[in-house]
């Protein structure tokens, strides 16, 4: 007898880990294998989203495992109806990788994440002949040589025909456009490398080319690709964003980042206000156009961790309704981040003013935000952050939008400026 998507799906709940471990490989394996299962017999995507959106509707209930396999299901079965052909090149830059590169028989944390990578790609697009994929890894200045590791895995693998390593530390010395002004690799926080690896993918002329990029780690599975492939090839968007903060997104999010991510966005949203149903510009897995790609490198303004809202900025103006998002499942990579000490949110802010003031009429409320910003040092951030209103960790980013109730004159107090 035919099981059902919910049969199956909950069989695959009886036999999962209580907690899903990115460094354990059985685990993702398992994964893919309860994905697989939800595929057998060629349910359409409508039957996969209703499974979803089972799944979601008592989700403290349904291990991860489970919730991100019928993602990746979902993802998998929006490939495998394509006809035309089409080929993605996914876009990742390394800094101080050089443990999270290696299994965790090896390192402890380690998550062999560029083989898994590929392996991840193989099985997205596997039995669709008409889709292809490329990878592009691009060394954002690495001290440890991430880059030279990441060139030897791929030749150990026997990968050169698909994934290749670029340096920007050689870009920048060539004078390459991708690199615009930049001195050195230091003048770059993974913006740069993300921009020059864009750039060289989206050079070669492709059938139905996607570049997607995404971050080194494992937090987003690049199963869900088809997803973000699908809002672009299938419904006509140029660009398509992975969210954590729509209702259909599964996050696992270690530590209490929260209050400031709101205190974020909240100051973001008061400057810019052509991406009203955006939330989460910061997610690390956003596909474009090959030929939009192409259209907004040139001019970039932010090298640094703001470059992915310019991204979103120049895309809206290039074309007002060419935008799309995709709730995700992401789960969050902690164990060897290279990022966490960083806090890199007032720069971050810093450079969303001069994106105001370059791409967007100025108007008085939003004038009033900048010159805040402005003033802030990182003294008076701290300040901030540990006095930010209730009126904003109260509600949801969603609100932001139109929310507008705390005062750049309230926030400066607050500072103590």
């Amino acid at each position: 007898m035919t099981r059902t998507l919910a049969e199956i799906a909950q069989e695959a709940a009886r036999q999962a880990p209580a907690q899903l471990d990115l460094t354990n490989e059985e685990h993702e394996s398992q994964t893919l294998r309860v994905a697989d299962s939800l595929l057998v017999g060629g349910p359409d995507s409508r039957e996969l989203r209703a499974l979803e959106g089972q799944l979601l509707s008592r989700r403290e209930d349904v291990p991860l495992q489970v919730q991100l396999a019928a993602k990746l299901a979902l993802a998998r079965s929006l490939m495998l109806a394509r006809t035309d052909p089409a080929h993605v090149s996914v876009v990742f830059a390394v800094y101080k990788e050089h443990q999270r590169i290696r299994p965790a028989i090896e390192v402890t944390g380690g998550e062999n994440f560029l083989v898994r990578k590929m392996a991840q790609l193989d099985w997205l697009l596997a039995d669709c002949p008409q889709l292809t994929w490329d990878l592009i890894v691009v060394d954002d200045g690495c001290p440890e040589n991430s880059g030279r590791i990441a060139a030897e895995i791929i030749a150990r693998e026997g990968r050169t025909d698909q994934a290749r390593v670029l340096y920007l530390a050689e870009a920048i010395a060539a004078g390459h456009p991708a690199a615009g002004d930049l001195a050195t690799p230091d003048d770059s926080r993974k913006g740069g490398s993300i921009q020059l690896g864009l750039w060289e993918a989206s050079r070669e002329a492709r059938p139905g080319h996607v570049v997607v990029f995404t971050d080194a780690d494992l937090s987003t599975h690049l199963g869900q690709t088809g997803l973000l492939v699908e809002a672009i090839l299938g419904q006509g968007h140029d660009v398509a964003i992975g969210s954590r903060r729509l209702p259909e997104a599964v996050v696992i999010k270690q530590g209490a980042r929260n209050d400031r991510g709101k205190l974020f966005i909240y100051l973001w949203k008061r400057l810019i206000d052509i991406l009203p149903e955006v939330i989460d510009t910061q997610c690390g897995f956003k596909g474009f156009r090959a030929g939009t790609v192409r259209a907004i490198l040139p001019g970039m303004l932010e090298r640094r961790f703001a470059f992915d809202l310019e991204l979103l900025i120049k895309s809206r103006l290039l074309r007002p309704d060419g935008l799309a998002q995709r709730g995700i499942a992401w789960i969050d990579s902690d164990a060897l981040s290279t990022t966490t000490d960083l806090q890199p949110y007032l720069p971050m802010l810093q450079a969303i003013v001069l994106m105001y003031r370059t791409y967007l009429p100025q108007n008085e409320t939003a004038d009033t935000f900048a010159d805040f910003i402005d003033r802030l040092n990182e003294p008076a951030w701290v300040t901030l952050q540990e006095h930010i209103p209730v009126a904003i960790t109260e509600r949801e980013p969603a609100v932001f939008g139109e929310f507008a109730s705390v005062s750049a004159a309230e926030l400066s107090r607050a500072a103590g400026l």
